[in-house]
């Protein structure tokens, strides 16, 4: 269908081509996009002969700029004239058209130009969303309009998987990332116009959506975001499943991990890391206060309990040293947030669970390097008197004092705040976890292709995390004790099964944690390496 929509121009004809050559090329795609924005303030609703000159210029590149399929496919959706104001399975229909034609413009495109564009689909998707949660939906044609809004979810999610997987962005160095176009200049093709970036970037916090807001926009920081949104779009819909809490927070922790580790996004991480950062998730509009407590513990676990492997030197060759410090500085901020909030609130397995991962995490060594590697004289340089984040974080504010950029311009206002936090923390070193609140190592990279290796791995993140999300609940159920005692026997097994985490549209209401499945059949075992000691909490 969506193919259909594309024009038909002889783009073969090499007088076409030639004449967007060099500087020529970037003149006419400025020139074609003010006058379209000219006509669109003036209220001119026929964009229709500006068409053909945006496919031309998408024809004239093996990568197209964004804005050209931006405009293109936002005119070609606009001269259609499908309905996105009818009832909820028009809308729907509508949306898949739009993502369909999405999807066929930005086909050569890299992946982060390819998920980018993806952004006024996630936008409207949101709103019909948003729409449907305020109704009962009691008819019949109602919930299939849900059940067809997930199952475009989860399109979307998989098509992001799928671009990801193109290699056109690896070398990074050779590649513009920078919009020349203003973003809310783009965005306004897309919006009506009482909407801004507040309604265009729905699922986003405020701080994040204000830098689209002035400034140059990177492409792969939009791509960030525009996953970011539907991870959690597709996480706040499985709250409207039925599921027992116990049996909810579990299965939304194993698709989490899962999710992130086949992703394997440096931006996407970013964003929900400073989500996490603010007072409240970006979904109060999709998720009640007690639902989005809930997802936040699970997306605490998901990003402080799992060292994942794109984050290893060599994955992360192709990004500024800088930018990967600052990250690791937002990472440690939010490990001891999380510590402090846990431990204030009495749930002390979690804390020291953090704690543990913390320790055992690439986190520290990357700052401890990039630190010394900005002070002269740097093998002078003493090292951290100890591995907690409380520690760590009071020898950066240090390093700041010497000249060392720690905080970059995202977080720098919380600073006053962490210099009182440090003061006044207590530390959870020297503590012990209990025997199966694991940490997780994700060891994947060696194989990029969906191998056998990939299926190893996601077998070993079902097991780990299933566990810990085992442990933590028996543990808030008063169980815990009872949990310690039976854990103290040596080498304990546990069994694991195949697991699917990234499940088709069908079984996505059918989640089952794979550790209540007695099934014989399991793939292999896995042995407890902790210590055998029982450990009081402290």
């Amino acid at each position: 269908m969506a193919l259909a929509l594309v024009e038909s121009v002889d783009s073969t004809n090499p007088l076409k081509r030639n004449s967007f050559l060099g500087e020529n090329y970037e003149f006419t795609l400025a020139q074609l996009i003010q006058n379209v924005l000219a006509e669109f303030r003036n209220g001119n609703s026929g964009f229709s002969h500006f068409m053909e000159g945006f496919y031309e210029l998408i024809q004239a590149r093996a990568d197209p700029p964004l804005e050209s399929i931006w405009f293109y496919s936002a005119l070609t959706f606009r001269s259609r004239s499908f309905n996105i104001k009818g009832d909820f399975l028009e809308r729907v229909a509508a949306m898949k058209v739009l993502f369909q034609l999405v999807c066929s413009c930005s086909a050569p495109c890299s992946s982060s130009k390819t998920i980018a564009l993806l952004s006024p689909v996630v936008s409207e998707v949101y709103k019909l969303i948003v729409d449907m949660l305020e109704k009962d939906l009691d008819s019949k044609r109602e919930k299939k309009a849900m059940r067809e809004v997930k199952s475009l979810v989860e399109a979307i999610l998989g098509f992001i998987n799928l671009s990801l997987c193109k290699d056109s962005d690896k070398n990074g160095e050779s590649l513009d990332f920078n919009l020349t176009t203003p973003f809310v200049d783009l965005i306004s093709i897309w919006t009506h116009p009482n909407e801004g970036l507040d309604q265009f970037l729905p699922l986003v916090s405020s701080e994040v959506r204000g830098e689209f807001s002035s400034g140059v926009c990177d492409v792969r920081r939009l791509a960030g975001v525009v996953i970011a949104e539907i991870f959690l779009m597709k996480l706040c819909l499985d709250f409207n499943t039925g599921r027992s809490r116990q049996d909810l927070e579990k299965d939304l922790r194993i698709w989490a991990v899962g999710s992130i580790t086949r992703i394997k996004n440096f931006y996407f991480f970013e964003t929900l890391v400073r989500f996490l950062l603010e007072a409240t998730l970006p979904v109060t509009s999709l998720l009640s206060t007690e639902d989005e407590a809930l997802l936040r513990k699970v997306l605490y676990d998901a990003l402080i309990l799992v060292d994942y492997s794109f984050f290893k030197p060599e994955k992360a060759i192709n990004l500024p040293a800088e930018h990967v410090a600052f990250l690791a500085v937002k990472r440690l901020i939010l490990t001891h947030e999380a510590i402090e909030f846990y431990r204030e609130h009495g749930d002390q397995n979690r804390a020291i669970s953090y704690l543990n991962a913390f320790s055992s995490s690439l986190v520290s060594s990357q700052l401890i390097r990039w630190v010394k590697s900005q002070m002269p004289g740097n093998e002078n340089v003493n090292r951290p008197n100890g591995s907690s984040p409380k520690v760590l974080l009071e020898w950066l504010l240090k390093a700041e004092v010497e000249g060392v950029r720690v905080f970059d311009n995202t977080i720098a206002n919380r600073r006053a705040k962490l210099v009182l936090d440090t003061s006044k923390s207590v530390s959870l070193e020297g503590d012990k976890v209990d025997d199966d609140l694991l940490f997780y190592v994700d060891k994947q990279g060696e194989s990029e292709n969906g191998s056998d290796k990939d299926t190893a791995m996601d077998e070993s993140v079902n097991a780990a995390l299933v566990t810990v999300a085992r442990t933590m609940s028996t543990t808030e159920n008063g169980s815990g004790k009872k949990r310690r005692r039976k854990t103290k026997r040596k080498n304990k097994n546990i069994k694991f099964v195949k697991y699917d985490l990234v499940p088709s549209s069908d079984a996505t209401t059918q989640l089952r944690s794979p550790i209540d499945n007695n099934d014989t059949d399991s793939e292999g075992e896995v042995h407890n390496s902790h210590s055998d000691e029982d450990s009081d909490m402290k």
